[in-house]
Order: C-alpha cells, then structure tokens, then sequence
C-alpha cells in the first residue's frame, strides 16, 4: 500500500495509548491507526509506510464493535478529542484499559508480581473537576468559538456546552462567558499572529464542597472588534468636547477593559448553579506559548482558591495548584497508595512531585515525617497552609526541581513516594532516587508508558515489581492510573564460589 492509498478492515486488537491494530493477511506488515475499538471495520488512508508497519487514520467506522452497545452522550463525540469510548459499557472500559496496561508491563517486569486488575471510578460521569477551554476559530477564518481543540487539530475549537463528563455547572459558565464576550465583541488570540485578547477560561468545580473557581486568560492586547460600544462612544465624545480635553487611548481602552470584565462577573453571579462562584479570576499571559498561566493575575471577585475535601481531610485548591481531576477517584487512589505504603511510623517519607501534598497528608499519620517537593511554587504554598489546616506537625514541602531540591535534604528517606507528571521521573532525578536504596518504592503514574519506561532502571538498581494496580481516573477516555509498588531485593552477604569439574 501506498501513502493515501484507502483501504478497509477490523481491527485486531488496541494498544495504548489508542492505537488501533489491523493484521493484514497478504503484507508482513500491520497497520496502526490513531484512535479505534477492537472488533470495529473502519476505513482508513495510509498516512505513512514503515519498515514493520503502517500508519494510517481511520476515515469512517463502517461497522460498530460487538462490544459498542450504547449511544454517545454528547453532541461532539467523535469530533472533540476529549473522550474515546461513549460508545462502550464501563465495565468494557475497564477491561480493554487493564488489558493494555498488563500487557505493556508484562513485557518489561522479568520477575513474578501480584496485579490487581483495575479500580473504577465511584462515578462515570461528571467525573472532572478542572478543565481548560480555549478561545479561538470554530473553523479556520469562522466565527469566535470557546470550548476544545477539535480532535486532530490545532486552532479549530468545537463549543462544548454539554459536556457530560463535567458537572453541568461547567457548561453554565462556559456558555455565560462566551455569550458576554461574543456579543462584546471582543477579539481572541490569534496563535499565528499572535494577536488578540481572549485566550483561555479555566474552571475548577469540586466535588465534595461544590465551590468553583473561575479565571479568564487573556493577553494585554485588549481589541474590540466595534473598538467601543455606544455609550463608551458617548463618553467619549461628551470628553473630547470639554476645554483642554487630552485623549489618552490606552487610558481609556483600560477603562473599557474593566467595564467588560466586572460585566462578565456580574452574569457569572446571576448564573443560577448547583454549586457556587467563590473566585473569579483574571490571569494576563503575554508569552507565545499557548499553556494556561499568568504573568500576572487580578481577583476580579472572591477568592484565588477553593477548598476540597479527600479521606476526612481539608485541601485549599488554587488557580494552578496540581490536585487530581477526579475527587471521588482521588479517595480510591489514594487508599490503595496508603494500602501500599503500609505502617512507616518511626521512618522519613519522601513525597515527590507532591503537588498540593494530598498524598503526603494522607500517610503522615503512618510516618515519622513527610517531606515533599514540588516544582510549582504556588501548589507548595498551598500544600503547607493545607498540612496546618489539617493540624499535622510532621509534615514539610519543599519547592524547586526534584533533582536539585533533594541535595539540600539533610533528612535521608526510608520510603520514597513517586508522582511525577505525564512525562515521569526526569533521568537525573531517577538515578538520584535510586541511589537512597529505600527499602519499598511506590510509583504512581498517571501515562503507564512512562512507567514501563522506568522499571528496567528500578531492576537494574535491585528493585522488583511486587504488586500493580489501575485506578481509573479517567471514565470516558483513554487514560488511567497506574500504582506500582517496588520492593529492594535483598543483597547476598556471604558469597559462595563452585567450581564444578566433570
């Protein structure tokens, strides 16, 4: 087969993370796709052609999965890269994601280990307590749209106001700020041209407390498509008419920059919610890159955080805090990380990339003393006013980079806990964990190849696998938790040479 070439097939098997496999009977190669349920017939076009495969995007499913035995939920599945699986039963789910994690790992871990299959969600839907949406073309040169990135492309934004695996509080405030700002008329970023105002909402919504939090990311370059709205105009002309009037563009643009946002606060409040706006914030963000983050940042209304409660204990959640996106997940995790931690009382306990210290918390009560580090400085922050919410007095976090931080550590670990991002333990900051020797590791990874990637180092450091289990954050999609506990081998002290001779 040729780059372009059409062709159809059911796939075989999927691999993670969502690759769809099609064994071709007449070609020593197979055909990998982005996306797919085994047992579907899709048709598909051949992107590239490798040594050992191809690689192709499916262009229709021709015919449904015997195991696709419901409808979506949502009016953009399919087109919005958020969600793979609507079309299945959680119970399939949970199958086809612990097959392909226990196969990935089977190919790694040489020594025998306990796997504990996988642990669903409490809830499958309504799941997420934070999300990022983004302002930008419905298609390319189309109207303003606010919601996510269409699957498979960059700058068209699909409106996602019935997203179902979010409270429905998320869409209420998704559709009142887009319509303020679209009747506004106010321009978004532009990421060619790096141009424009509006660039991305992010919501927070928890669960246990319902308190939501509300920050609106724009650039400095505040545009109005009208430039001033009627009365601004009146203004402006009853100004320019008075003796010695001075016109000051930026002055007054400024002006009509803080009218539109305290009006976008004003309709948030009116917004009739299950849960309730304790923060509304705004973050100016400048750089090129098109993360969420702020050079600076202004509370508009409220407050700068919300407060969350996991496993009877009390966490204050700021704008860029890491805290995990599934609260009732979050409870199953956790148990199975403090089930895997064991009894630690009299022994120091390193939580690495501990976020807001949710984790650490958690197991104090089982530690002599917890420390922690975290790379975000406002997350630390938060992590320590939450140990002392929580009345906990053997707690401490750090923050820096893991791999530097642990340098000014005088207090050497007896059990280390890893959580590190998407990517996992950087190589310099692994090969440091390795050389403390602890006894038991326990390894949380939220991509489970990064975990595949990293157990030949812990063997090869003298670790064996001694128990896995998946936690599910994630219902819906193609991602899942994965907690490894690592044990050191014992080393052989007294060494015996035999020399055997026929």
């Amino acid at each position: 087969m040729k780059k372009g070439e059409i062709a159809e097939g059911i796939i075989s098997y999927v691999d993670f993370p969502d690759k769809g496999i099609i064994i071709l009977e007449d070609d020593e190669r197979k055909v990998v796709l982005k996306g797919g349920i085994t047992g579907q017939k899709v048709r598909y076009r051949i992107q590239k052609r490798r040594n050992d495969r191809y690689e192709a995007c499916i262009e229709e499913v021709i015919e449904k999965a015997p195991t696709e035995t419901r409808e979506p939920v949502c009016k953009n599945y399919g087109l919005c890269g958020g969600c793979s699986y609507h079309t299945l039963p959680y119970e399939e789910q949970l199958k086809l994601k612990s097959s392909q994690v226990k196969k990935m790992l089977d190919r790694v871990i040489s020594t025998d280990y306990e796997y504990e299959e996988i642990l669903g969600s409490p809830n499958e839907w309504e799941t997420r307590n934070k999300m990022e949406y983004a302002f930008g073309d419905s298609y390319k040169g189309g109207p303003m749209s606010l919601g996510l990135h269409k699957r498979g492309h960059f700058h068209d934004i699909l409106y996602t106001d019935d997203c179902k695996i979010v409270n429905d509080d998320f869409n209420k405030v998704l559709r009142c700020v887009f319509e303020h700002f679209n009747e506004a008329e106010i321009s978004f970023y532009n990421k060619a041209m790096h141009r424009g105002y509006l660039r991305h909402l992010l919501v927070r919504r928890v669960a246990k407390t319902g308190e939501i939090l509300a920050a609106l990311e724009t650039s400095s370059d505040f545009i109005t498509k009208s430039e001033k709205t009627a009365m601004e105009m009146d203004n402006l002309k009853e100004f320019l008419a008075s003796p010695n009037a001075v016109y000051d563009k930026d002055k007054e643009q400024s002006q009509v920059e803080k009218n539109i946002l305290a009006k976008m606060v004003e309709k948030l409040r009116k917004v009739s919610l299950e849960g309730e706006i304790v923060g509304i914030i705004h973050l100016i963000n400048n750089e090129v890159s098109d993360d969420v983050k702020a050079e600076r940042q202004e509370i508009l209304f409220g407050r700068d955080y919300i407060n969350e409660e996991l496993l009877g204990l009390k966490f204050k959640i700021t704008t860029f805090s890491f805290f995990q996106t599934n609260s009732l997940g979050a409870e199953v995790l956790y148990s199975k990380v403090r089930e895997y931690v064991g009894n630690n009382e009299g022994n120091v306990v390193y939580d690495l990339y501990s976020g807001t210290g949710t984790i650490g918390q958690i197991i104090s009560p089982v530690a002599k003393k917890v420390i922690g580090i975290e790379i975000v400085e406002e997350a630390v922050v938060a992590a320590n006013e939450n140990a002392k919410l929580n009345g906990l007095i053997n707690t401490e976090f750090l923050a820096g980079d893991v791999f530097k931080v642990l340098d000014e550590v005088k207090e050497k670990p007896d059990f280390i806990i890893l959580d590190p991002p998407r990517d996992g333990v950087s190589p310099k900051a692994l090969k440091r964990v390795l050389s403390y020797g602890v006894r038991e590791i326990v390894y949380i990874a939220c991509k489970p190849t990064s975990l595949v990637r990293d157990i030949p180092e812990f063997e090869a450091a003298g670790y064996s696998v001694k128990k896995v289990c998946l936690c599910d954050m994630f219902p819906e999609t193609l991602h899942v938790e994965t907690v490894c506990l690592l044990s050191k081998l014992p080393e052989a002290k007294n060494h015996m040479r035999f020399d055997i001779r026929r």
